[in-house]
């Protein structure tokens, strides 16, 4: 995707005020929510019981995983049959997963050592890539290049397989959330602490160019920031992100196309496509996990 050379600033919707209970869409625009989701389907229950659910992701076949921060109980896996099981038991506590193009499970751990590791399939052997860092969340690409967010530094750092780490973006406010376009040609973060996404154009090299403000996020009422947190695509190009006032949808060109309620009152912080065809969007809710069919199918990235 060609990265533009200026904000879009005036197209998107207008809302009075957003509860959880409040579904706000487009209805003239493009991209309207009207085109992803589904008339009478809503949020299913999936799975209960944690402390706090993070790190979602998905496999090639649609298999779903998470992290319970909350009870530290190893990765976990959610199959097509709907059921819990543990995948990698013995695991560090995970604030990010991603599948590599190597076949690893690769993370953001958040125990006593801050790493980016990768983890061998199914044994859970680690071997820890980036050290000493402060990685929320990670993004792998086709190439083999693990692409994290620092929140406190407020940059995006690079690691490829071999351990080498350079700093990729800086002076985003607090960046959280990330993903690649489907076509791996851009990069989109989301701030935590603010009400942007930005999105750079990766090069050849893989290394991240002309960053730009090019999302703009919807905060509560009486809020500055919009506590913008996981991010997924789907293959049409569009992102979803996690945030306080719901699961916000901005199509390719940075337009938001509407705010997917949450599945309940509490923080909604990690979001995949995973499930038959991919056509399920699973989310972290807190204690809970959550699915719901749509029309759209996520990126294979």
């Amino acid at each position: 995707m060609k990265i533009p050379g200026a904000l879009l600033g005036c197209a998107f919707l207008v809302l009075g005020s957003i509860s959880n209970s409040a579904l706000a869409q487009n209805l003239a625009g493009d991209e309207a929510l009207s085109k992803v989701l589904i008339e009478g389907e809503g949020w299913q229950l999936v799975a209960e019981g944690f402390g706090f659910t993070d790190a979602a992701c998905a496999d090639s076949e649609g298999n779903f995983y998470f992290f319970d921060l909350g009870k530290g109980t190893g990765i976990r896996r959610i199959g097509s049959d709907g059921k819990v099981a543990t995948f990698i038991a013995n695991s560090p506590k995970c604030s990010g997963l991603k599948f590599g193009p190597d076949g690893r499970l690769y993370a953001c751990t958040q125990g006593t050592n801050k790493q980016v590791v990768a983890l061998e399939v199914p044994s859970g052997k680690v071997s820890v890539l980036a050290d000493e860092v402060q990685p929320n969340d990670l993004i792998v690409s086709r190439k083999g290049l693990v692409y994290f967010t620092e929140t406190g530094k407020r940059q995006v750092t690079i690691v490829d397989s071999k351990g080498n780490v350079r700093v990729g973006a800086t002076g985003i406010n607090q960046p959280n959330g990330i993903t690649l376009s489907p076509d791996q040609g851009t990069l989109a973060v989301s701030e935590y602490g603010g009400t942007n996404v930005w999105v750079f154009r990766v090069e050849q090299d893989g290394s991240l160019t002309a960053g730009e403000r090019y999302m703009t996020m919807r905060a509560p009422t009486g809020k500055r920031d919009s506590g913008g947190d996981g991010m997924t695509t789907d293959a049409q190009g569009r992102y979803y992100v996690t945030s306080h006032v719901g699961i916000q949808m901005f199509d390719a060109t940075g337009r938001l196309g509407g705010v997917i309620e949450r599945p309940q009152n509490k923080g909604t912080v990690s979001i995949a496509f995973a499930g038959p065809n991919r056509e399920y969007l699973y989310v972290c809710s807190s204690d809970k996990i959550y699915r719901r069919k749509t029309k759209a199918k996520g990126a294979l990235l």
